[in-house]
């Protein structure tokens, strides 16, 4: 059992407890205990029960709750209290900004106690007069319960690729053949996956049928040459079936949009595709290879006709690693542990350290004086370390007014800057907009982290003109992040041939704060290849002796700006 799904089970206790009044300190020591099991650098499943009461921020209490989760998958205090309380209640205790105190007002002073009644007195303006709310919370929730909704059946990328990638193994095993082929938004590496599609060559047949349900697909059912089934998850997942001779001409059909597939096919338009491979099609259309990234139906077709189409990045092409954090800030790794980790796992020439700024109390943020420990310690692991290279980074809040939060001094002593929004994201577009292009502007600001903020699924991005900002950042020759957290993927890679025709870098980190959130890395070049991205515009797919050319060429504009 994973630390996320047993600190999860514990922050519903908690907040379960509290919702019936509980004791105080009994329920913040439940929810203090989720926050740590959820920071544990090891799986706490592993451990004894005596192990477990020895861990911080746990004792006898909690571990034996952990225990009897771990043991029977439950927790016999929790059962008896979601008995005593409706579905809807606990349903809503998932939607974001609804926290314990307002759903009880929800709850017992309102009578509501479904998402759907609650999102109807939301439309009724019910919900302003109530004690603790108001229009904008309730504005608000309405929002989020439109984007739960909007967000059901839908899946990221990287939570599904394991399950996508065993099952192709299994129906392999179990049709007994190679040629089955994973198609749609998950070949075009979507950060979204609606259905997880494949292709099969062969039949559709009774016999098949059986051997599906062996699969443990039992909802399956066949409609023409298609099997249709959903996962107890809620993901759609769809099989379709093509004659051998048709497998390049299906397997650019079930790949591409629908934008995409349409142009091609009428270029294609009287042709004969029979026993032709995807590779020898786009021949056929005098257009050289399109990858499945790129097919998306917005200007791959064109960009194809005019030889323009990018040589795109490959995951191999990185050289280092930039906007990390460690145990200096809220990470649970510490910077030796992190570095060492990209330098003897992943063979990486260098490390970036990018620990959150003074503002980020909620994430230890460092202030001054910790900033100058931090940068002795990189000397002393530079030395010990070399010729691998730890740069000398910091994730500085944008503030409200878009300043920076440590003084020109300060930031003139790091080798790059990561200037990041992290709070008040209830801006117009307007003036988060100009927040982002006064901290662009700022001539300490490296690269401008996670633009919108977003976390996919859960919380839509600040309201921004991507235009207008990516244009700050070339003028001001501003990298911007693809912030590869799969949760981010941010900025989007809608925006990056803009980018790129602008001449602006863009940068594939991490935002790891665990050694293997580096890994992250993989995803980041996965949505910068539908962007179009190569390795020539990439920051950190240069080599070290590039990369320290281009923080060294930054200092001496600050200097000239001074």
């Amino acid at each position: 059992m994973e630390n996320k799904i047993i600190a999860r089970t514990l922050r519903l206790l908690s907040s379960l407890m509290e919702l019936h009044n509980e004791n105080p300190f009994k329920v913040r020591s439940v929810a203090n205990a989720a926050f740590k099991v959820d920071k544990l650098p090891y799986p706490i499943y592993t451990k004894s029960l005596a192990e477990m009461e020895q861990v911080d921020g746990l004792g006898k209490s909690i571990a034996a709750k952990i225990n009897e989760l771990v043991q029977t998958n439950s927790i016999q205090e929790l059962a008896e209290l979601v008995n005593q309380t409706p579905p809807g209640i606990i349903e809503m205790m998932q939607i974001k900004g609804i926290g314990p105190k307002k759903i009880l007002v929800i709850w017992k002073d309102l009578g509501i106690d479904t998402v759907g009644e609650l999102y109807y007195a939301c439309n009724e303006n019910r919900l302003i007069e109530a004690k603790g709310f108001g229009l904008k919370t309730q504005e608000e929730i309405k929002k989020n319960i439109e984007f739960s909704i909007a967000s059901n059946g839908r899946f990221l990328y990287a939570k599904i690729e394991k399950f996508a990638d065993d099952l192709l193994e299994l129906t392999k095993k179990t049709l007994n053949t190679e040629l089955i082929y994973i198609t749609g938004q998950f070949r075009r590496k979507c950060e979204i996956i609606d259905s997880l599609d494949f292709l099969i060559v062969g039949q559709a047949s009774e016999e098949v049928m059986q051997k599906f349900i062996s699969l443990g697909l039992e909802n399956a059912e066949i409609i023409g040459q298609e099997l249709k089934c959903k996962t107890e998850s809620g993901l759609n997942v769809q099989f379709s079936f093509c004659n051998a001779e048709d497998l390049g001409k299906e397997l650019i059909i079930k790949t591409g949009n629908t934008e995409h597939t349409e142009a091609l096919l009428s270029i294609l338009a009287g042709s004969d595709l029979k026993n032709k491979t995807e590779e020898q099609i786009y021949e056929i259309t005098g257009l050289p290879f399109i990858e499945p990234e790129l097919r998306e139906g917005i200007n791959e077709i064109e960009l194809a006709k005019s030889n323009k189409l990018p040589e795109l990045i490959q995951y191999s092409d990185l050289k280092g690693s930039l906007h990390n954090h460690s145990t200096w800030s809220d990470g649970i790794h510490t910077l030796e542990e992190m570095a060492s980790y990209c330098k003897n796992e992943l063979k990486l020439e260098y490390f970036g350290i990018c620990d959150h700024s003074k503002s980020a109390f909620y994430a230890n943020g460092l202030n001054e004086l910790r900033v100058a420990a931090q940068h002795r310690e990189i000397d002393k692991l530079n030395k010990k370390l070399a010729p691998f290279r730890i740069f000398k980074g910091i994730e500085s809040d944008i503030l409200y007014d878009g300043s920076l939060d440590y003084s020109n001094e300060v930031l003139a002593s790091f080798d790059f800057v990561v200037a990041s929004v992290h709070s008040i994201l209830n801006m117009t577009e307007e003036k988060a907009t100009e927040r982002l292009i006064k901290a662009i502007e700022n001539p300490y600001t490296t690269i401008l982290g996670h633009p919108t903020g977003r976390l996919l699924l859960s919380r839509s991005g600040y309201p921004i003109d991507h235009k207008k900002v990516i244009d700050a950042c070339a003028a001001s020759n501003v990298i911007i992040e693809i912030n590869a957290n799969p949760l981010r993927l941010d900025l989007d890679w809608r925006w990056h041939q803009y980018a790129i025709s602008k001449g602006v870098l863009l940068s594939i980190n991490p935002d790891a704060h665990r050694i293997e959130g580096n890994l992250d890395m993989k995803y980041g070049t996965f949505i910068a290849r539908k962007g179009g991205l190569s390795k020539l515009n990439c920051l950190n797919a240069m080599t070290l002796e590039q990369i320290v050319s281009v923080f060294e060429q930054q200092k001496i504009k600050c200097q000239l700006e001074k």
